[in-house]
């Protein structure tokens, strides 16, 4: 599997983690309906989820996660 496919999943997976507990927290606990509730969890979760991407480099290709809690850009083996 490569790096790109990795960066995508590794995404998609850490984007979930947060929407399905957060439209879960929003659908019980405010007072938006409809399209709102997938909307706010949406927009939440792309603020704190974590972003993946990878990168070529002279060394071949390397995978790097930025996330809002943390200052610096780590890179994954």
């Amino acid at each position: 599997m490569s790096k790109q496919t990795k960066a995508f999943i590794y995404n998609f997976l850490s984007f979930a983690a947060f929407f399905l507990p957060i439209y879960y927290l929003i659908k019980s606990y405010t007072g938006l309906t409809g399209f709102w509730i997938p909307v706010t969890s949406g927009v939440v979760s792309t603020l704190l989820a974590p972003k993946f991407q990878s990168i070529k480099t002279r060394d071949g290709e390397k995978l790097f996660m930025k996330w809002i809690f943390s200052r610096e850009v780590k890179e994954l083996k």
